[in-house]
């Protein structure tokens, strides 16, 4: 019988967090059970399978507040015992943080994935401020003493992690994946001169610098057209940018999985040009960039956080420096342009995915990492129990 993990985030569960429940759908030796601080409208989770601390309300929100300052939560950890869990797997530095009264209380062991923006926060720096970021920085400490495995999920971001101090001997890379039976292209639909850009309309995202590579590309090829599938806070901005430099284009906000796959397929290209944010935030490796090189499609990227590492500049796309929208347009002209490179980039993309990148494989890895931490712990404990007998 497959053995009962939590899956601990702050929010259950936002709609860009699907690599969350990709995770936890495709484990086989273990369960997923979803804990977090409250529900948000967004992804569906399997029935009968998540609780939250926060349930609505005033008195909602004041239990959020105590457990994310105090720890206080008893009614969820008494929940939480029945189903006789093995161990928390946190998704998010700050989540690690938020949960460890819950595993300490408990026993059980903690891992926890950092993504991106919580391998580079900085007290000192950080322009947002939350309860759940002052329990980070408050038990940060903590957390590097008794989490027992963490998970990084780029190179870039394990070099973060171990820069802020975390034990290297607990700290691992692992590309977490996405399932590449899934995103496949569909050979009978035809592509067309479409640009594509998913993701966050926020700072991190440089979104502006690929409106700005769009207008060089429009000026020779007039046929191209950008599509923008995302909502965020800089969305007004970058609307008025496009209307000023623009003739093609297109903002979509928020579509469902479906319909981004559907845009993958039909689009020519996928342009990621991420840079680090005025506050330190960088990506850690993006989703959609492994989704669409699944998908076939070459990628235009920047050299950032872990985009190099799955995006082999001259080989599955090309990469420019953060900001330098001029060799974006060049690199995005010469992929619409060439067919016989598009068609090379496209099907060494969809190998290295395969190879490196297949959701299945990975979640393979990960449960060997659950299995190694539940060893160490049973060790752990029965070692701590000859010491009490001497």
């Amino acid at each position: 019988m497959a053995q009962l993990v939590i899956f601990f985030c702050g929010r259950l569960l936002p709609p860009s967090e699907t690599f969350i429940r990709a995770q936890g759908k495709a484990l086989q030796k273990f369960t997923p059970y979803y804990v977090g601080s409250r529900f948000v409208n967004g992804l569906s989770l399997p029935k009968g399978s998540a609780l939250v601390v926060n349930q609505g309300g005033l008195s909602g929100a004041v239990r959020e507040g105590l457990f994310k300052i105090l720890g206080f939560a008893p009614s969820l950890y008494k929940k939480i015992e029945q189903l006789r869990p093995v161990l928390v797997h946190a998704h998010f530095g700050v989540c690690g943080a938020v949960a460890l009264p819950l595993t300490r209380l408990l026993k059980l062991p903690l891992v926890v994935t950092f993504y991106g923006l919580d391998a580079t926060l900085n007290q000192l720096t950080s322009k947002q401020f939350s309860l759940t970021h002052w329990s980070y920085f408050r038990r940060q400490a903590l957390l590097k003493r008794e989490g027992r495995l963490f998970i990084a999920v780029s190179d870039f971001i394990k070099q973060k992690l171990l820069e802020q101090g975390f034990p290297p001997d607990r700290v691992v890379a692992h590309y977490y994946g996405v399932d590449t039976n899934l995103f496949q292209p569909d050979p009978t639909i035809s592509r067309q001169p479409i640009v594509l850009f998913v993701g966050r309309l926020t700072e991190k995202k440089g979104c502006e610098y690929l409106i700005r590579a769009m207008a060089e590309v429009q000026a020779k090829q007039p046929d191209a057209e950008l599509v923008i599938i995302g909502e965020g806070p800089l969305r007004p901005e970058l609307e008025a940018l496009a209307s000023q430099r623009l003739h093609r284009y297109k903002f979509l906000g928020l579509q469902p999985p479906d319909a981004v796959k559907q845009w993958m397929n039909q689009a020519k290209l996928f342009v990621a040009p991420s840079i680090t944010a005025s506050n330190g935030d960088c990506e850690g490796l993006p989703t959609v960039v492994v989704e669409a090189q699944s998908m076939g499609l070459p990628v235009v990227g920047s050299v950032h956080a872990g985009i190099p590492e799955a995006v082999i500049h001259g080989e599955t796309g090309f990469l420019a420096n953060e900001r330098d929208w001029q060799n974006l347009a060049q690199y995005i002209s010469q992929l619409l342009n060439d067919l016989d490179l598009w068609q090379r980039f496209s099907l060494e993309g969809q190998k290295r995915m395969r190879l490196h990148f297949d959701l299945h494989k990975q979640t393979r890895v990960l449960e060997s990492f659950y299995e190694t931490v539940l060893l160490e712990s049973s060790s752990y404990s029965t070692e701590a129990k000859n010491l009490d007998m001497v």
